[in-house]
């Protein structure tokens, strides 16, 4: 882990409500994460699909006693950590935590708690991974177009099971969900496959202007300016019961010159 990434915090009320031992559901734009005693349970997010669809993809029925209790324990721990790697990525609006709460599915009573700062960890990790692949977030949330390979170009059995799957329409997550993988995985599958030139890289997001200080024009002030969905600057902490994501433009990588990273490619392409 490089020295940034292990001076950056991802959630400080995240840890802040662990050194409490709290219990209880902190619950952001992108999903939810559920603590007990200061660690974290279980976690869930609209793009990370859960522990019974990844052991349903694979063939294995947990409803029907299918699953042994340590293959269970594995499947929600991987799916806890890939859930939580999108729950704790910058919003719009402010966490909150809510005391008491807790989830009350079978897995998540079954399963070991997570220390919160392994959270944290892992989740740096993998956007640092991320943006080593391809540095161009834009693809985690735009439909996947395939692009024709070159002569001689191969892909894996996994990415080819999910081009077959991409028809120009499909999210990443939308994927995640068809296929019955960890969407984090899906997420790197892909940024290889656009880094190869196998699908298209779409324009990063313009950063909006900031307001200049002469201006008069009126901006509420609790409105939230567009964050970075992977930002891995500090985000520093605004007490409790409440923690705002603000604008990081250190997060954003300047917008690349897409029609000149192809024209590049094509011209090596033409070479081999």
């Amino acid at each position: 882990m490089s020295t940034r990434t292990a001076q950056a915090v991802v959630s400080p009320m995240l840890l802040r409500l662990a050194k409490e031992r709290a219990t209880g559901a902190l619950v952001r734009d992108h999903g939810t994460l559920y603590l007990v005693d200061g660690r974290v349970a279980h976690a869930e997010s609209p793009v990370a699909p859960g522990p019974d669809v990844l052991l349903s993809a694979g063939g294995r029925q947990p409803r029907q006693g299918r699953v042994s209790a340590g293959e269970l324990e594995i499947c929600h721990l991987g799916a806890l950590f890939d859930a939580a790697f999108f729950a704790l990525a910058p919003g719009r609006g402010p966490a909150r935590f809510q005391y008491g709460t807790l989830h009350g599915t079978h897995a998540a009573r079954a399963a070991r708690p997570v220390p919160a700062i392994d959270i944290e960890r892992e989740t740096l990790r993998r956007r640092e991974l991320l943006d080593h692949v391809w540095p161009y977030p834009a693809v985690d949330a735009a439909p996947v177009v395939p692009r024709t390979a070159a002569p001689g170009q191969t892909v894996t059995p996994r990415q080819r099971a999910l081009l077959a799957q991409a028809d120009g329409h499909r999210t990443p997550a939308q994927l995640a969900w068809a296929l019955g993988r960890p969407a984090f995985h899906i997420l790197l599958e892909i940024r290889r496959l656009a880094a190869a030139g196998l699908v298209t890289t779409p324009p990063e997001p313009a950063v909006p202007d900031p307001v200049p200080r002469e201006s008069h024009a009126y901006a509420h002030p609790c409105a939230q300016p567009y964050a970075h969905p992977y930002a891995r600057e500090p985000i520093p902490y605004d007490g409790l019961p409440y923690e705002s994501a603000p604008y990081d433009p250190a997060g954003f990588a300047s917008e690349p010159d897409i029609a000149l990273l192809r024209r590049l490619r094509d011209a090596l392409e033409a070479h081999l």
